[in-house]
């Protein structure tokens, strides 16, 4: 076993800590960034699900695609830029002000969802599509690794909840928006363009607002003091348990980060969590009308229907991600959620009531959504320094993302009304999720117990520990 001494000035949470300031800057950070980044959230997905409430105010009768997969391509060709984009965008958040780069994507595609209104065609709908991939691609990856800016490994999970419960509530609030705007009739327009152009034109607005109020790192955020300042960026060197010297004001781009994140097992293994995760998340998020309108509720009233689902999956993320913060655990959260989101397919399959499929609507809600900030948190709280966690978290999500491919096609016009392959396949990708789980916690467990034993130890005298990042021996995996 090696020990070697701490380099001077080498910073632990055991000689410097400050809770009074902490709880001020996370206090200051809450009010001035968590706004911000939930309202992107919301748009974000308002933005890309809302073909699927386009679809039930008449958008597929009147391009002609009211039969077929062509709809679904439709859907499909979104996540092609989206997963492409993820990494570069990442590193680009990285070299552009973050402030600026962040609220240009946002008005960038509330741009284009709104001139979906305007597309008469199949192949001018399949342009918007792409397009509004290409910009929604870099949001999610950008706004982990932001988050990460501020606040520290197990403050972030609470946070990453508080912005991403926007998903479900987008659901809640774009049901309840597209039932009133998709009855408006006027100027040659009827029903769903309304829907695009309406929720589009609400995204620019809101996107240029951000370039005036998001910060772009903890170093240049003008709400704070010189002292708050100073101690915002000091902690997170803190929390990074030695393994960097550098603040995210400092830190350089170097390929050997690309290298340490392609190399790390806990980047596959969450990457191939959250393919399965996202299956029964897309699919929920994209046809819960349809799913609705299946057990015999039509247009207006399916819209309705689908509200109270999402909002409990609302107030289960905001629930469990202040839990997870508290014991910081991930993994046991996930598992749990999947576990929820097993039983509501089940009732979805086996049961002819609708009482009984539309309860079962409930538990996915509950289980799924809960489920991806988790692993947002799991991801971001397992890899360091900066830069690495911005290659890492890029590759997870493009690889993660690719679920798209299947979850945009297992529910199908000609599965109406029960649409059992749909509900089969969310079922066996919840079950896959949970076995995985449970193989990344193990995995994560057997390396912390590698380290509390000084067997990695010898890392410190191979070269630079400031450079080990989430490798060093003193930085403990979150399970």
């Amino acid at each position: 076993m090696i020990h070697a001494e701490k380099a001077p000035g080498t910073i632990t949470a055991e000689s410097e800590a400050n809770p009074h300031l902490d709880r001020r800057l996370n206090r200051k950070f809450d009010f001035h960034i968590l706004p911000w980044l939930f309202g992107i959230w919301l748009f974000s997905f308002i933005d890309r699900s809302n073909i699927g409430n386009a679809r039930l105010a008449g958008l597929p009768q009147d391009l002609g695609i009211e039969s077929g997969t062509s709809f679904n391509l439709a859907l499909l060709v979104f996540y092609v830029p989206y997963i492409l984009v993820d990494v570069p965008s990442n590193l680009l958040l990285k070299r552009v002000r973050a402030g600026v780069y962040l609220p240009l994507l946002i008005t960038a595609w509330g741009a284009v969802c709104t001139c979906v209104g305007f597309t008469k065609s199949f192949a001018g709908l399949v342009v918007c599509r792409v397009l509004l991939g290409v910009f929604e691609g870099g949001i999610l990856g950008g706004v982990i690794i932001y988050l990460a800016m501020f606040y520290r490994r197990h403050e972030m999970l609470y946070r990453s909840g508080l912005f991403y419960c926007a998903a479900p509530l987008s659901g809640a609030f774009g049901g309840l928006l597209a039932s009133a705007l998709g009855l408006i009739e006027f100027g040659g327009y009827v029903k769903w363009p309304w829907i695009f152009f309406i929720e589009g034109a609400a995204t620019v607005v809101f996107g240029i607002v951000c370039f005036f109020f998001m910060p772009d790192t903890p170093g240049m955020a003008k709400f704070l003091t010189d002292e708050e300042r100073e101690w915002a960026l000091k902690r997170m060197r803190i929390d990074a348990s030695g393994s960097t010297a550098l603040d995210v004001d400092h830190e350089e781009f170097d390929w050997s980060w690309v290298w340490m994140a392609l190399k790390s097992p806990q980047v596959y293994l969450c990457s191939a969590i959250w393919f399965f995760l996202l299956v029964p998340l897309y699919s929920f998020s994209l046809f819960l009308p349809t799913i609705i309108s299946g057990m015999g509720y039509r247009s207006t009233t399916a819209q309705l229907f689908t509200v109270p689902p999402n909002m409990a999956g609302f107030f289960v993320v905001i629930l469990t991600a202040h839990l997870s913060d508290r014991i910081k655990s991930r993994g046991v959260f996930i598992a749990g959620g999947t576990v929820i989101g097993i039983c509501g397919y089940i009732m979805l399959l086996v049961s002819d009531q609708n009482r009984v499929k539309y309860a079962g609507t409930f538990l996915i809600a509950m289980g799924v959504f809960q489920a991806s900030p988790m692993l947002m948190g799991w991801a971001a709280n397992n890899l360091a320094p900066h830069y690495v966690r911005a290659v890492g978290v890029g590759i997870i999500i493009s690889i993660a993302n690719c679920s798209a491919f299947i979850g945009t096609y297992i529910y199908l016009a000609r599965d109406a009304p029960k649409y059992a392959l749909g509900h089969s396949i969310s079922l066996g990708a919840l079950a896959l999720t949970l076995i995985l789980t449970g193989i990344q916690i193990a995995y994560l467990n057997w390396e912390n117990k590698k380290r509390d034993c000084g067997d990695r130890d010898v890392r410190l005298v191979q070269g630079d520990e400031h450079r080990l990042g989430h490798r060093h021996p003193a930085f403990r995996y979150t399970l």
